[in-house]
Order: structure tokens, then C-alpha cells, then sequence
């Protein structure tokens, strides 16, 4: 059994951006990752839309983030899953897949999510090699491609809509013979003339030699194959937020709620970034998070050592 003055889940940029405030505040704070460190910007080829870095690969960010908090004394375990969280009285328990539990006052969530995957040959073979599952991201290094979105709700439609800025055309394939997105957002792309809906299309295979080449689905009975340089997937995004073994109270997709300074409805808590509901998933909200947390457990726990020696 372990003690910290907080455990930060998940490395990705606003559980680094927490764990560096933490530990420059010289909290004792522990951060736990399931792979490397680096969440979704391992993701990425490139970034271009961060602050201070006009272009930077992914997992360089990634790299440099790492290494700036592991300076304050960070302590960072790579490649350790979180089994549960739970909680006792006040304190939060953290089971580890290997066994080993750690306790701590404060927790911050930052365990993000993931994209929910088609599950089709060549998906993960071109994953960025054209297959992606970020327009606002990937979208500016399509310049004059056709493109292929698959998806009908409103992230489809929207991303859809967002990659005309770059692509010469796009096709949003939808499995269902209507869309589930808002008719405002489907009347906006029906008027855009670089957008096609192809309906009733179930996608069956990602295609390419090096990269994305095309896209083969099934309709109406036979199989079809659209050429395009990219895939863009918009299914569904997964929270990471079931780890608790108590309530925690979360919106209907099961993103966390939380309150301005980022706490949930569970004291000593926090939740940060792509996990809790928010409008955007972007770097720098994910920062700006990580730093709010970290500000508001560093409180938290000021407080309860002040209450301690009373």
C-alpha cells in the first residue's frame, strides 16, 4: 500500500499538465498510465494548432511534456492499469491490475477516452496513414483530397462539413438509411456542393498500398469501392469513466460532470480533459484543465493538513 498526496489517472496532456503543477507545488503526486505517456497525441503526426509550436510531432509534445513535469519530481509509472477506483471515508483507493493499492485525499481523473473503432480490415493498419478520427487534427494535410467520413450523427455531419475547408470532396457514409444528426446540421451540409451522402452503406474494409487509397462497403446487396485519400471515422467517442466502483455523476454518453473548478460531485475528486463533458477536445483545453485541477486538489489537500494539525 502506497500513500500520495494526489494520483493523477492518465498521461495524456491534462494529467501532465496536473501532475507538473502538483509536484512543483511539492504535493507528493503519483500519475498512472495504461501504454506510454501521452494519451491521444500519440495519435497525431503532427500538431499545428498548440500554442508556441507552429508545428510539432505528437509524440514529441508528448516527450516534452513528460519530461518538464517528471522535473518537478513527477512520479510517473508508465504501462500500470488502474483495475478500480474506490474510496474510503474520505480517502480514494486506487487498485492497481497488479494488485497493489494506493491511497490518496485527492484524485484527478484524466483517463480521457477513445474513439469508438469500426472494427474493419485496414482501420488500424493506415491509422495515420490516412485514417483518422479528428478533422479539426488531421484535416489541413488533405488539401484537394477526396475523403470519406463514416458516421451519421451530429460529429459526422459536422466534422463532414469542416473537412470542405480542405477537401475537394467528401462522402459521408452512414450504415442507416437516415441520419441521427440535428436537421439543421444535415440541412447545412446537404447545401454545401463538396459534400455527398451515400446512405445505407456499411463499411467493410479500408483500403491502400502505404496509405489510404480507398474505401469498400456494402449496398443494397453489393459491394462498392469509392476511391479517397482519407477515412475519417465518427462513430461514437468512448469516456474512460468506469473505473469507479461508486457513483460519480456523469452526463448520458458517461462523461463527468464537474463544476468550475473541475471537481465532480465526489469530494476530492477532479475530472480533466477528454473525460469530462465539456464542448471541445483540444490540447490546450486539456492543459488548461490539468492546471485548474491541479490548482484546486492542491487546496484541497492544504486544507485537510491544516485541519490535521489543529
Amino acid at each position: 500500500m502506497s500513500d500520495y498526496d494526489v494520483v493523477i489517472v492518465g498521461g495524456g496532456p491534462a494529467g501532465l499538465a496536473a501532475g507538473l503543477y502538483t509536484a512543483r507545488m511539492n504535493l507528493k503526486t503519483l500519475l498512472l498510465d495504461r501504454g506510454p505517456l501521452g494519451g491521444q497525441l500519440l495519435n497525431t503526426e503532427l500538431v499545428e494548432d498548440y500554442p508556441g509550436f507552429e508545428s510539432v510531432l505528437g509524440s514529441e509534445l508528448a516527450t516534452k511534456m513528460g519530461d518538464h513535469a517528471r522535473k518537478f519530481g513527477l512520479d510517473v509509472r508508465e504501462f500500470e492499469p488502474v483495475r478500480e477506483i474506490d474510496k474510503d471515508g474520505t480517502t480514494k483507493v486506487v487498485r492497481l491490475d497488479t494488485g497493489e493499492e494506493i491511497r490518496t485525499p485527492a484524485l484527478i481523473m484524466a483517463a480521457g477516452g477513445l474513439p469508438r473503432y469500426l472494427g474493419v480490415a485496414g482501420e488500424k493498419e493506415f491509422q495515420g496513414r490516412g485514417v483518422s478520427y479528428c478533422a479539426v487534427c488531421d484535416g489541413a494535410f488533405f488539401k484537394g483530397e477526396e475523403l470519406a467520413v463514416v458516421g451519421g450523427g451530429d460529429a459526422a455531419v459536422e466534422e463532414g462539413d469542416f473537412l470542405t475547408r480542405y477537401a475537394k470532396k467528401v462522402y459521408i457514409l452512414h450504415r442507416r438509411d437516415s441520419l441521427r444528426a440535428q436537421p439543421i446540421l444535415i440541412d447545412r451540409a446537404r447545401a454545401n456542393p463538396k459534400i455527398e451522402f451515400i446512405l445505407e452503406a456499411g463499411v467493410k474494409e479500408i483500403v491502400g498500398n502505404g496509405k489510404v487509397q480507398s474505401v469498400k462497403y456494402d449496398q443494397f446487396g453489393s459491394t462498392k469501392e469509392l476511391p479517397v485519400g482519407g477515412v475519417f471515422i465518427f462513430i461514437g467517442f468512448v469516456p474512460n469513466s468506469g473505473l469507479f466502483k461508486f457513483h460519480v455523476d456523469h452526463d448520458e454518453a458517461g462523461y463527468i460532470l464537474t463544476d468550475r473548478n473541475l471537481q465532480t460531485s465526489e469530494a476530492g475528486i477532479w475530472a480533466v480533459g477528454d473525460v469530462r463533458a465539456q464542448l471541445t477536445k483540444q490540447i490546450a483545453t486539456a492543459v488548461g484543465d490539468g492546471t485548474t485541477a491541479a490548482v484546486a486538489a492542491a487546496a484541497y489537500v492544504s486544507a485537510l493538513k491544516d485541519a490535521a494539525r489543529a
